[in-house]
């Protein structure tokens, strides 16, 4: 006998009971229940924001999805981008309410990205780091880079909150005043993450060719522009469906991001809102920041220059 669809917010909630995927330890239900049980705590990140999912369709592998599906009900708010890479407007969902987020968890959407300009906004409304341990490396080694990045915007004036990835790294998130351009915030987050560096060269790198980096922290300052960053709160497609949640920087040191999933993290929360409780006011972007970075080169184009000049000289010695 087939399972009889549940409905919530005029939204038919179907096969709840089978698991998300394999080795997540949760069903549908325990996703759709977690996803509305945060509703008022991830949907102002989301808000008017272009949103990109992850999703995982029963026996296949995982994808992200920007554009909408056809079969998307007229009431799913929307927004649409033009898409240089592919050269086609992009239909990106705008999870604005509570209806919206239950369609995507009923769609199998695990993973929330959102952009980081506003729909019809070509300002930054936060600069991003996303720090990441090496293969294998411990949270801990994230933590402490996440404490440099710290220090460097301290210098320039500037604050911000952190989070777990949900994964193994660490994001810190600097609101903005919404008057910087892409240009502007990719520069300084460029700075940001040179100026971390120099403060412990052992510990992290800017080495955006993974060979380059010899065990160190990944200060990844690519975070910019037409990019996403997993949102806070958003849960994780990896064993036992970790959430990626907001901590307090002097938490940092009593807690690994195994502690936070769909099963834990609303008793963890209460009735907090520490994404939106720990961040800071927005602020403008420290013009040092601005000029220092443009000095240095922008990490993707140098990396397939550099890995050009690599496969000549493998080439060249046979």
């Amino acid at each position: 006998m087939a399972e009889k669809p549940e409905e919530r917010d005029g939204v038919k909630l179907t096969n709840l009971d089978q698991e998300l995927f394999e080795d997540a330890g949760a069903t549908k239900r325990d996703l759709v229940d977690y996803l509305d049980a945060v509703r008022d705590r991830i949907l102002p990140v989301l808000h008017d924001r272009p949103l990109s999912v992850i999703r995982l369709l029963r026996g296949q592998d995982k994808f992200m999805q920007k554009n909408l599906p056809k079969y998307t009900p007229d009431w799913v708010p929307r927004t649409k981008v033009w898409a240089d890479s592919s050269h086609r407007e992009v239909t990106y969902g705008l999870c604005n309410d509570r209806r919206t987020l239950l369609w995507f968890g009923n769609q199998r959407a695990i993973e929330y990205h959102p952009a980081l300009m506003l729909a019809d906004s070509h300002h930054p409304t936060h600069l991003i780091m996303d720090l990441d341990p090496p293969e294998g490396g411990a949270f801990e080694l994230a933590v402490k880079a996440a404490r440099l990045v710290r220090e460097a915007l301290a210098g320039a004036g500037m604050s911000g909150a952190v989070k777990t990835s949900g994964a193994k790294g660490v994001h810190v998130f600097v609101p903005l005043d919404g008057k910087s351009d892409p240009e502007q915030v990719a520069a300084a987050t460029r700075a940001v993450a040179a100026r971390a560096e120099r403060l412990d060269p052992e510990l992290a790198t800017t080495a955006f060719i993974r060979d380059d980096r010899h065990g160190k922290v990944f200060l990844d300052a690519t975070r910019s522009g037409g990019a996403t960053v997993v949102a806070a709160y958003s849960p994780r497609v990896r064993p036992g469906v970790p959430v990626s949640f907001p901590v307090a920087w002097d938490e940092l040191d009593d807690i690994k991001p195994s502690d936070f999933t769909v099963h834990t993290a609303l008793a963890r929360l209460g009735e907090k809102d520490p994404w939106a409780a720990e961040m800071p006011a927005p602020q403008s972007l420290d013009e040092g920041l601005i000029e220092e970075g443009r000095t240095i080169p922008v990490a993707r184009v140098q990396a397939m220059h550099e890995g050009k000049r690599r496969a000549k000289a493998r080439r060249e010695a046979g």
